[in-house]
């Protein structure tokens, strides 16, 4: 097992008043996302799709600016802001059920789309690679958050803040790790697979019957009534026009391999990643938190959003996870 590495390879800013204003469609989804976001029946989903808006930021070497998307908060604090990263090949819509609950507890939550993934305009296809990802989510940070953030990251997403915070410790108050994904040796030999095989495999990861397969797998009881919607909602992302070339992109580059307090979360019933993993994050990480959450899959914010709810704020209040929780988990 390789080890979890360190390195790899609030005011909103003045660029937030010149954004361009955007048309609304008439249920009042912003023109960007596709059109199938009008068949999304999930009440969530479809409030916080109302809310993604894109903002511009700065990308690297001069080449402009990036129409970046993510969900701002309602209203601004003198506390850490908490900032939602999500898994790999996915978007902000995973927080739809947590994103809310953390904003009616008065916390600033921002949601925000990775490199690559999401809802950015990628018209121009800038570099999706790690650094470009880690490049592109601290320039967001510089110019719209500004002050050390709560930084979470479920699977994938907990090594883009791994890479982010062992970069930046200044922009980084504390981590939240949910059912992470940090220690995959990256995209391993994906490196050297011609790009039509890597094309050839994108397309079949954005069919329906793999998102299908891939949603009951990640959770412990499949939504009864809602898969459908759950898959629409978390492939609504690949329907845009750059998503093949940008997914591409990141694998053939490497993927990624993987002081501050740290709490980790993890679904006890995680058929994805193995539950010993979550142990063994805690053991390399100097100052964590583990609590495991029992009848609960990979995507924890989204089947037990109230307890991962719960567990956020206790941390933000230091009324957090105890020693003595942790040592139940590891006897």
């Amino acid at each position: 097992m390789p080890p979890l590495l360190t390195s790899i390879a609030t005011t909103r800013g003045p660029a937030m008043s010149t954004r361009a204003r955007v048309r609304m469609s008439a249920r009042g989804f912003p023109p960007f996302l596709p059109k199938e976001v009008e068949r999304i029946k999930d009440r969530q989903a479809i409030e916080l799709a109302k809310r993604i808006e894109r903002v511009p930021v700065m990308i690297d070497s001069g080449k402009g600016t990036l129409m970046s998307s993510c969900v701002k908060p309602l209203h601004q604090s003198n506390n850490e802001p908490v900032v939602l990263l999500h898994g790999f090949d996915s978007s902000c819509l995973e927080w739809r059920y947590v994103h809310p609950l953390l904003e009616d507890a008065g916390v600033e939550t921002w949601a925000i789309d990775i490199l690559g993934w999401g809802f950015s305009d990628l018209a121009t296809l800038p570099t999706c690679d790690v650094t470009a990802k880690r490049k592109h989510l601290y320039q967001l940070w510089r110019s719209y958050i500004k002050k050390p953030m709560v930084l979470v990251g479920p699977s994938l997403g907990a090594a883009v803040a791994i890479d982010f915070v062992a970069n930046h410790p200044e922009a980084v108050s504390k981590l939240v790790f949910i059912d992470a994904s940090v220690y995959a040796e990256g995209a391993g030999d994906m490196t050297k697979l011609p790009k039509i095989f890597a094309y050839a495999g994108v397309y079949i990861l954005k069919s329906l019957l793999v998102r299908l397969y891939a949603t009951k797998l990640a959770f412990k009881e499949a939504p009864k009534g809602s898969l459908l919607d759950w898959v629409n909602v978390g492939r609504l992302h690949c329907l845009l026009p750059w998503w093949e070339d940008a997914t591409v992109d990141f694998m053939i580059n490497g993927g990624y391999n993987v002081k501050q307090k740290t709490l980790v979360i993890w679904g006890e019933d995680d058929q994805i990643i193995n539950k010993e993993l979550a142990i063994k994050l805690c053991n390399d990480l100097q100052d964590s938190f583990l609590y495991m959450i029992p009848d609960c899959g990979h995507i924890p914010h989204v089947e037990k959003p109230d307890k991962v709810t719960e567990l956020i704020l206790g941390f933000l209040s230091r009324e957090n996870v105890t020693q003595e929780q942790l040592q139940e988990v590891l006897k």
